[in-house]
């Protein structure tokens, strides 16, 4: 639990009446943010307005402000915490003259309606006390770190949803969770990141309320404190959109690199790629409403577009934003990119052959794109409890690695959790994490029982049409005017026959070498009768991640579970000679 956002959140209490509690969040969100920009600007409130009085001009004015202050917001007004409650009639004007005098890239409150909550709040007769209770709260960075201040806005979100009876997952991502991501997405940079004054970019297409890209900030300062991090995001909820860019305006990030929109339908950075991109997108979440324009832009873009290798299921639309990010990693020849994004099983392996989820794993695999999957603890997330994996991608593999695919089963890898939120009740510790990156950096030297290294073409198969022939009433095949045997639609069955399959790859024999082979071995002994259909063969690429760690259990032997069954029903009889008594 968040102190800090418990006892902001215990502000509310002063909302009862007037207020339902899943409509707190709409007052105590922005007072928040209002009150830690407030903190921000304290120190050099009075140089900001001798600025503002000598430049009129927006941008020469931010320029001024920046070589003074070395933030790139302001606010010219007069008006501040400190001073709202001394005109206790004109408070609600005043406070709103305050939120107009940000500097125009300060958008937020407008996310929020915050003007007219403040004429609700005025008319209900309890701005005074909200504006008092935040005005007493010291949210400045130097007494309110900056991960303090996320644990904060992610506790009062959660409570907010609680109470609105929503999915809290949907908002944010648990920090252990993107602790692990950023150190995997990290891992094979090391060593580059600690030069003096590097200068990377991130880049988040779902930022949420931009806990992602400021857990990776730490860490990276934490290794080369002269490193410079850009961070770059787009979030579509209005809400989650105005604490992440708040949040990084406060921080000293360019407030123009938030933007607020679908990633999807609209690329806010159309153009521009990243060092490093990152990403935890909706689960299971329908894309219907956005399918004419994601396809109107994959028919117009040609081979080259976001969405070219395929389209997944309009059931499930978390691989488009894994072809989006893909689509957003710096290229080769300028250094690589790589990228980190956490998705559920559904795309390991859902979709038959050459459909569009096979279709985009053939993109990735045979580009050598997926580097890294590991498979998460259940229970890990607020909102479910389904298996979790992070993919890490890069499009410029250390030598070793190139052609391969590393799997990393971390499921038992947790820490169960004193009190649960939601539906998380593990948590990935500091130790837990610190085995789970080793796992990875041992590459092929990896514990085999957690850790295994596979060729691209392991996932690859030809997806086969079995036929057998239509029989007469004598059992006898019938045929067509060439001799050969009609198909009986009725008995047709699909074979899928890995590229690699009896020591055999389709590249050291043709694909009807190998799959003749399987057939012959396979299918041939058991069905007499059958043959291929050559015309219909398709390929398809899946990952059986659970395939490759599954442990055969032998069964108990029987006599072991005719001594228990002989125990329990020794228990009933006695019990039922209670019941006679």
């Amino acid at each position: 639990m968040s102190t800090l956002g418990s006892f902001i959140w215990s502000i509310a209490d002063q909302l009862r009446g007037p207020y339902r509690p899943n409509q707190y969040g709409t007052v105590i969100l922005p007072f928040t943010i209002l009150r830690r920009l407030d903190c921000v600007l304290e120190p050099d409130r009075g140089a900001v307005r001798e600025l503002a009085a000598r430049y009129e001009n927006p941008n020469r004015l931010k320029m001024e402000v920046k070589k003074v202050t070395g933030r790139t917001f302001y606010n010219t007004s007069k008006y501040a915490f400190a001073n709202l409650l001394a005109d206790a009639d004109g408070l609600a004007d005043n406070l709103a003259e305050y939120i107009d005098r940000f500097s125009p890239d300060v958008d937020v409150f407008d996310y929020f309606d915050f003007k007219n909550e403040i004429l609700a709040l005025d008319k209900a007769g309890l701005l005074r006390e909200i504006v008092k209770s935040f005005g007493a709260v010291d949210l400045h960075p130097n007494v309110v770190s900056n991960a303090d201040m996320g644990d904060a806005f992610e506790y009062i979100i959660r409570k907010f949803n609680e109470a609105a009876n929503e999915t809290s997952g949907d908002h944010y991502t648990p920090r252990d969770a993107i602790r692990l991501l950023v150190d995997l997405l990290f891992a094979e940079k090391d060593a580059d990141l600690s030069e003096g004054g590097i200068i990377r970019s991130l880049y988040d297409p779902t930022a949420g309320t931009g806990g992602m890209l400021s857990l990776a900030e730490e860490h990276l300062l934490a290794q080369n404190p002269e490193a410079k991090l850009s961070l770059y995001g787009q979030e579509y909820n209005p809400q989650s959109y105005a604490i992440c860019k708040s949040d990084l305006i406060a921080k000293g990030h360019d407030a123009s690199n938030i933007a607020f929109g679908n990633t999807l339908t609209d690329d806010a950075f159309k153009g521009r790629q990243f060092d490093f991109c990152m990403s935890n997108p909706p689960y299971g979440v329908d894309w219907k409403q956005y399918a004419k324009a994601v396809k109107r832009e994959r028919d117009s873009a040609g081979p080259y577009g976001r969405f070219a290798p395929g389209l997944p299921a309009i059931s499930d639309g978390q691989m488009l934003f894994l072809l989006h990010l893909t689509h957003k990693m710096r290229a080769p020849e300028d250094g690589g990119g790589r990228v980190g994004i956490i998705m559920n099983s559904a795309p390991l392996f859902n979709g038959a052959a050459e459909t569009g989820p096979s279709n985009i794993r053939r993109w990735l695999l045979e580009n050598d794109l997926v580097e890294a999957i590991v498979a998460l603890p259940t229970n890990m997330f607020f909102n479910t409890g389904i298996p979790t994996y992070i993919w890490i991608l890069d499009n410029s593999k250390h030598s070793d690695r190139q052609g391969k695919v590393q799997l990393i089963d971390a499921t038992s890898f947790w820490t169960k959790m004193r009190k649960s939120l939601g539906s998380k009740n593990r948590e990935i510790s500091n130790d837990d994490r610190a085995k789970i990156v080793q796992l990875y950096a041992s590459f092929e030297d990896a514990d085999p029982n957690f850790s295994k290294v596979l060729r691209n073409e392991s996932f690859g198969y030809w997806s086969i049409s079995v036929e057998r022939p239509q029989l007469d009433d004598g059992g006898n095949p019938i045929v067509d005017r060439k001799g050969n045997p009609k198909s009986d639609s009725k008995k047709r069955d699909t074979e899928n026959v890995p590229f690699i399959y009896g020591g055999s790859t389709a590249g050291a024999a043709g694909k009807h070498e190998v799959v003749q082979a399987y057939f012959d071995a396979e299918v041939k002994p058991h069905l007499p009768d059958a043959w291929i259909d050559w015309g219909k063969i398709k390929v398809g690429y899946e990952i059986p991640f659970a395939r490759h760690f599954f442990k055969h259990v032998p069964p108990r032997p029987l006599a072991e579970i005719d001594a228990d069954l002989e125990k329990q029903v020794a228990k009933i009889i006695e019990l039922l000679r209670e019941v006679e008594k």
